[in-house]
């Protein structure tokens, strides 16, 4: 966890660990200024680099505009410029003294929903920005859900265009007091309600000279000593295995080595571990790091486990601690969003993958669709299509050793594809949610599929 204090001197580049990396998605409707803050928030960090200012500040003029347009940072495609909006999901990579930031900047259209979940899925923090005109919309509500259904732990209300309402404090103080009853019945963990103007530059990195009624941090301070407090490291420990290492050579005649990146958790030497969905049990006998034996690996280092027996472990499996194994099943249910324009059907067959291993699989049921405007279910509705956001039972071809994606983001996700074309369908979250429709009796269940 990265501590909340200011570092007496900047941090070497050596210093800049992944303790210090915070993954943070935008998201809020159109015209809510999402790339301008993003934009402002590159620009008074200063993390943009001359040319790329120069570039923006030829764009804007040609355009007419006397100051520079920094929504022109992050919206790089032809379409997004010409219409104002963004399309796609925009990464930018960015450091500052305190801390290193991936930052996702996703679309505000409705049309585009399966966009935002792709890069709200792994991030750690979604900052959901709000014109203080308009206050809580339709859509402020649906992004409000999907964080909540991924489990991101902190969502950032950011009160944007406050230049545009005399900056006034009661109408910020209805919109967070509005939102935060919303999203706190979603279940979401903590919020923050922060606000600015990204336009004027008003608590985005400095703190705002005419909003002096405001007492807590800007958007960047908040980002660089907000607590990662989901420490993977302190999770249950599971490495997917992504290939098996037998050099053969005479320095290493019998060496037999499972490599992969640890998606949760710390393996140490002398751990009994079990292989599945198997279910064979040995102990690590080493682990290599880079090249080097270490007696101890964490998340998300990439290494290479040893273990004390010679038994069948290939690539797709998953090594787990012996008292800390998840239960393995051929019945998934979960909750998806369709991301396919082509729907999503009953009996529709697809490959799951989950971490490393790929299995065939079909959809048994679509219990119920979640209409995101008022959180209701729509039950049975035969199919979802895209942007759908809905529970699935899906029936696997082998067993999988699937966590609950509320105690497991890496390992508790999934996704479906077309096997005819390698298309993904569908991004998964197995176990509950707040999307849970009541149990639903299924004839169906024993109709006599065929794996």
């Amino acid at each position: 966890m990265t501590s909340t204090t200011e570092p007496t001197e900047p941090l070497a580049a050596w210093q800049l660990s992944e303790t210090t990396l915070l993954r943070f998605a935008t998201a809020g409707s159109v015209d809510d200024g999402k790339s301008t803050l993003v934009g402002r928030l590159l620009h008074d960090s200063k993390s943009v680099l001359v040319d790329q200012l120069e570039a923006v500040e030829r764009a804007s003029a040609s355009r007419g505009q006397e100051a520079p347009d920094l929504a022109l940072l992050t919206d790089g495609l032809r379409a997004e410029r010409e219409q104002g909006i963004t399309i796609d999901v925009a990464y930018r990579y960015f450091a500052t003294p305190r801390r290193r930031f991936i930052l996702a900047d996703t679309p505000g259209h409705v049309q585009y929903t399966r966009n935002m979940v792709t890069g709200a899925s792994t991030a750690e923090l979604t900052v959901i920005l709000v014109d203080a005109r308009n206050g809580v919309v339709e859509q402020t509500r649906r992004h409000a859900a999907i964080a909540a259904l991924l489990r991101v732990p902190h969502v950032v209300l950011a009160v944007n265009k406050m230049d545009l309402v005399d900056y006034k404090e009661p109408v910020f103080a209805a919109i967070a007091e509005e939102f935060t009853a919303y999203a706190t019945e979603l279940g979401v963990p903590e919020v923050t309600a922060i606000p600015i103007s990204a336009l004027a530059g008003d608590n985005v990195v400095e703190p705002s000279a005419v909003m002096d009624w405001y007492g807590g941090p800007t958007v960047l301070e908040h980002l660089e000593t907000v607590p990662v407090s989901h420490d993977l490291a302190h999770c249950h420990a599971r490495l997917p295995v992504q290939y098996v290492i037998r050099p053969r050579t005479a320095e290493h005649p019998d060496y037999r080595g499972y490599a992969g990146q640890i998606a949760a958790g710390t393996f140490r030497v002398g751990d009994e571990v079990t292989v599945l969905p198997s279910g064979r049990t040995s102990k690590v006998s080493g682990i290599d790091l880079l090249g080097e034996p270490v007696d101890a690996a964490w998340t998300p280092q990439s290494v290479t486990l040893l273990l004390e027996d010679d038994i069948d472990v290939s690539r797709g499996d998953l090594i787990v601690p012996l008292k800390d194994a998840p239960a393995t099943t051929q019945d998934v249910e979960a909750t998806v969003c369709h991301v396919a324009d082509a729907p999503l059907t009953v009996g529709h067959r697809v490959l799951l993958k989950h971490g490393t291993r790929t299995v065939k699989a079909i959809v048994k049921d679509i219990p119920a669709r979640l209409t995101l405007d008022d959180l209701s279910l729509h039950p049975h509705p035969g199919q979802l299509v895209a942007n759908d956001i809905g529970r699935v039972k899906i029936r696997t071809a082998e067993p999988l050793p699937a966590d609950s994606y509320a105690d497991s983001r890496r390992t508790g996700s999934f996704i479906l594809i077309d096997p005819s074309d390698g298309t993904t369908l569908t991004a998964g979250m197995a176990g509950e949610s707040f999307a849970t429709p009541a149990p639903v009796h299924d004839e169906a269940d024993d109709d006599g599929w065929d794996f």
